[in-house]
C-alpha cells in the first residue's frame, strides 16, 4: 500500500509530465497550422533572392552562396546531371523524389515547409531533411540548376538550443525537488493527525498537533485539538457522572438497608418505627425522582428529536405552574409576580411545564421568607423570551459555570436536605437546547438570581 506522499508525488510528477507533453504537442500542432506557412512564405522569398543573385553574378555563385550558408543556412545545388553543390552543413536525408526534382528543373517552386507531412512529436522547424526545404529553379550559364534551400537550426539556434535545454532541464528539476518538498509540507501534519487518532483509540484524549499553518490543514489540526479537548471533557464527566450516580444511590440505599435492619428490632417504639419508616419512604422517592430523571436525560441524549411539538398557551402554562407551588409561597411568604401576556408557544408542552417547574421551583427554595419571585415573558425578534428571576441568597461567581452541569450541587449538605439530585437544571438546559432555544443565568450573592430562557417564537 503506497503512503499518501508517494502517492501525491507521483500523481504530480505525472501532471508535470503530461503538462509538458500536451504542451510540446499543443506548440508543434500551431506551428504546422499558423507558423509554417509564414515560414516557407518567407524562405521563399529568400530562396527567390539567391536566385536572382546567381543568375546575374554566375562567376561568383559558389562563394555568394557559401557566405550565405555561413550565416546558417543548408543549400543544395544541382543539375541532375552529375554537378551538385553542398554550401553549409549537409542535409540530414537527400531523398527527394525524382518528380519533385524535376518539378524544380521544369521552372516551378518546390514549397517542401509548407508541404511537409506533419508528425506530433517532431517539430518540422528543426528537421533537416531535404523534403523540408524551398526549391526554386536557377539559370547559370545556359543550364538549369535546382536550390533547396533551408535553415540551420544548429547554426542559428545552437548556443539557444543548449541554454534552452539546461534551462528547461533545470526548471524540471527544481519542480519536482520543490513539489515534493511542498508535498510533505503538507502530508506531515496529516501523518501527525493519524498518529495523534490512534491514541485517541487508545483512550488517550490529552493531545495537541501544534501547527502554524493558517490554511485549510491548519484549520484541520486546530479542530482535531479542540475534538481531543472535547472528548476529554466528555470522557471526565462520563466518569464523573457513574461516580455521581453511584453515590447519590448508594446513599439512599444504605439508610433504607440501615433503617430497615434498624425496624427488625421488636424494642423500638410505634413513634421510633412511623419516623424510620418516613425516612425510607422519602428515600425511596428520592431514588423514584433520580431514576425519572436520569431516564430524562438518557432520551434527551440520544433520541432529542421525538418532541410532541404542538401549540399551546404559554400563559396558562406557567400560571398552572404558578398554582401548583401557591402552598410553597404562601408556607414563605412570598411575593409572586407574573408579566405573562397572552401568547402562544410552538414546542414540547410537557417537558416546557417541566421547565418552568424547575426554575419557579429553584426560586422559591432559595429565596427567604419575605422575598419575591418574579416570572415575565416577552417578544423579540421571533424568539419568546421568559426571565425567571428571584431576590434570594444568590449564587457565587466561581459556580455560575457549572450550575447546568450534571449532579453539581451549590451546597450539597442543604441539597441534600432538600431532596435535590443535582439533575434539574442539566434536565432544562438539555430540554431548552431541543427545542432550539438556549438559557442564560446572572447572579449575584445575596442580591438574587436571574435565569434568560429563550425560545423560537413561530
Amino acid at each position: 500500500m503506497k503512503s499518501l506522499y508517494a502517492r501525491m508525488c507521483i500523481v504530480f510528477c505525472s501532471m508535470i509530465v503530461v503538462s509538458f507533453l500536451l504542451g510540446f504537442l499543443l506548440s508543434n500542432g500551431y506551428y504546422h497550422v499558423k507558423i509554417k506557412p509564414q515560414n516557407d512564405k518567407k524562405l521563399t522569398q529568400m530562396a527567390l533572392n539567391l536566385q536572382k543573385f546567381s543568375e546575374e553574378h554566375p562567376n561568383s555563385i559558389d562563394e555568394y552562396l557559401s557566405n550565405a550558408a555561413s550565416l546558417g543556412y543548408r543549400i543544395y545545388l544541382t543539375d541532375n546531371k552529375g554537378d551538385e553543390r553542398f554550401f553549409g552543413n549537409p542535409f540530414k536525408s537527400y531523398d527527394l523524389k525524382q518528380e519533385q526534382l524535376q518539378h524544380v528543373l521544369d521552372g516551378n517552386i518546390f514549397h517542401g515547409v509548407a508541404e511537409y507531412k506533419a508528425n506530433l512529436f517532431i517539430t518540422g522547424f528543426f528537421d533537416s531533411e531535404i523534403e523540408n526545404a524551398i526549391g526554386v529553379p536557377v539559370q547559370i550559364e545556359h543550364r538549369t540548376f535546382a536550390m533547396f534551400m533551408r535553415p540551420d537550426a544548429n547554426v542559428q539556434f545552437g548556443e539557444l538550443r543548449v541554454f534552452f535545454a539546461l534551462l528547461l532541464g533545470a526548471a524540471v528539476l527544481f519542480s519536482f525537488l520543490f513539489l515534493m518538498i511542498s508535498i510533505l509540507h503538507i502530508v506531515r501534519p496529516i501523518s501527525r493527525l493519524t498518529v495523534a487518532t490512534q491514541d485517541i483509540a487508545k483512550g488517550k484524549y490529552n493531545l495537541r498537533v501544534q501547527t502554524r499553518r493558517r490554511d485549510e490543514i491548519g484549520q484541520l489540526a486546530n479542530s482535531f485539538t479542540i475534538m481531543s479537548q472535547e472528548l476529554e471533557r466528555t470522557e471526565r464527566a462520563r466518569q464523573e457522572f457513574v461516580a455521581n450516580v453511584s453515590h447519590e444511590i448508594e446513599s439512599p440505599l444504605t439508610s433504607i438497608q440501615g433503617f430497615a435492619t434498624t425496624l427488625k428490632d421488636q424494642s423500638i417504639t410505634h413513634d421510633q418505627r412511623v419516623y424510620y419508616l418516613s425516612i425510607i419512604e422519602e428515600e425511596s422517592r428520592r431514588l423514584s425522582l433520580l431514576s425519572k430523571q436520569l431516564l430524562t436525560l438518557s432520551t434527551l441524549d440520544y433520541d432529542s428529536n421525538t418532541l410532541h411539538m404542538k401549540t399551546f398557551n404559554l400563559r396558562a402554562q406557567i400560571r398552572q405552574v404558578a398554582q401548583i407551588m401557591e402552598w410553597k409561597l404562601t408556607d414563605k411568604e412570598l411575593f409572586l409576580k407574573l408579566s405573562v401576556p397572552d401568547m402562544n408557544l410552538y414546542g414540547d408542552e410537557d417537558l416546557l411545564h417541566q421547565v418552568w417547574m424547575n426554575l419557579i421551583s429553584n426560586a422559591i427554595k432559595h429565596t427567604p421568607a419575605g422575598g419575591k419571585v418574579m416570572i415575565a415573558a416577552e417578544v423579540q425578534d421571533k424568539h419568546c423570551i421568559v426571565t425567571v428571576s428571584d431576590t434570594g441568597e444568590g449564587i457565587a461567581e466561581g459556580d455560575l459555570p457549572n450550575i447546568f452541569d450534571r449532579f453539581f450541587k451549590v451546597d450539597r449538605v442543604r441539597t441534600r436536605e432538600s431532596n435535590g439530585t443535582g439533575l434539574g437544571l442539566s434536565i432544562v438546559q438539555k430540554i431548552v437546547h431541543a427545542h432550539n432555544g438556549s438559557i442564560q443565568v446572572a447572579s449575584k450573592l445575596g442580591e438574587g438570581t436571574v435565569f434568560t430562557v429563550t425560545l423560537p417564537y413561530l
